[in-house]
């Protein structure tokens, strides 16, 4: 049991940034997107991926983050009281990481939109290709200031370029760094020891543990598994309505797509949570909140409301403005 637990891929989220542009005394990480700081979005697609450990690196507002995510039992953390960069950050889970022979997926806590089926896919590429590291990317026109990943002649991973050190014929590549890894666990932690702060902001950047894995003759992978929304992170107030926006188009095609009338779209917000059943009628400015249980052949609203973890039977009338707990 034990082996097995050290093999299963264990999870590193960073979680430790302030993002003044946000403007808000609340961690970016634990700001809502459709109900639920962000970072537990990040954390359920981990851990439908297979998941069973997670590390989350806090620093600005620790006890905030620590305390929104006390009751997971899944999760410990890491404490980065400085702020020095991608790789000093995963540095600091090194006593949490010793000894674990598997799989680190490396993620990012304001990125809620990643899928549990493209860390699949990532852990699935590690496997088969025995890689020490390989790195999520994905492809879009609108690359400005994103790292471009170059490859080979034979189209295998080269390097990232960062936009400010890209060449003309770089900074036309559309394949980007998402800022998804899968690391080989104590491979992850050799490189860790090589990596160096020679940049103009004097930080320990995540990256270098790819060009340094390569340089030591290990099999480094750049993945096009993910799709370029799920790249989409969160550092302003607008980002966040995007995303959210985002998921709240996905959450309400999913429910029709199963057979749920949704009167006007743009009008309504469901909890990603919720359950509705076939056949039921959902009429404008009708709110689903939480994971509410909804049966089938109902109709809702309009301006009806639905919060927490009510259920509601086959076949209810829910009337306008009526609001149910």
């Amino acid at each position: 049991m034990e082996a097995s637990v050290a093999e299963a891929p264990v999870a590193v989220v960073l979680a430790a940034g302030k993002s003044t542009r946000m403007k808000s005394s609340i961690p970016k990480v634990l700001h809502p997107v459709c109900g639920r700081p962000m970072i537990e979005h990040v954390l359920d697609s981990a851990r439908k991926a297979g998941v069973q450990r997670i590390v989350v690196i806090v620093g600005y507002a620790a006890d905030q983050v620590r305390a929104a995510l006390s009751g997971q039992p899944d999760v410990e953390f890491a404490l980065q009281a400085e702020q020095k960069g991608t790789g000093h950050a995963v540095m600091m889970c090194r006593e949490a990481l010793q000894g674990h022979t598997g799989s680190v997926l490396i993620l990012t806590g304001d990125a809620p939109l990643m899928r549990a089926e493209s860390f699949l896919g990532l852990l699935e590429d590690q496997r088969l290709a025995h890689a020490a590291c390989v790195i999520g990317t994905a492809r879009t026109e609108n690359n400005f200031g994103l790292g471009r990943i170059v490859r080979d002649a034979d189209g295998f991973f080269q390097k990232i370029v960062e936009e400010k050190d890209a060449s003309p014929d770089e900074k036309l590549i559309t394949e980007i760094n998402v800022g998804c890894y899968v690391f080989d666990g104590p491979q992850l932690l050799v490189s860790l020891d090589e990596i160096r702060p020679n940049n103009k902001q004097g930080e320990y950047y995540l990256t270098d543990c790819c060009g340094i894995l390569k340089q030591q003759g290990q099999t480094v992978v750049a993945s096009c598994r993910l799709d370029i929304s799920e790249a989409l992170g969160v550092n302003t107030r607008q980002q966040l309505a995007e995303v959210t926006q985002y998921m709240q188009r996905t959450t309400l095609a999913r429910h029709m797509a199963d057979g749920v009338t949704i009167v006007a779209p743009e009008q309504t917000y469901i909890d990603p949570r919720a359950i509705i059943g076939a056949d039921s009628v959902i009429h404008p400015f009708t709110v689903i909140l939480g994971p509410a249980s909804v049966g089938a052949q109902c109709c809702l609203g309009p301006h009806a409301v639905i919060q927490g973890t009510a259920v509601i039977k086959d076949g209810s009338v829910i009337a306008p403005f009526e609001n149910i707990a």
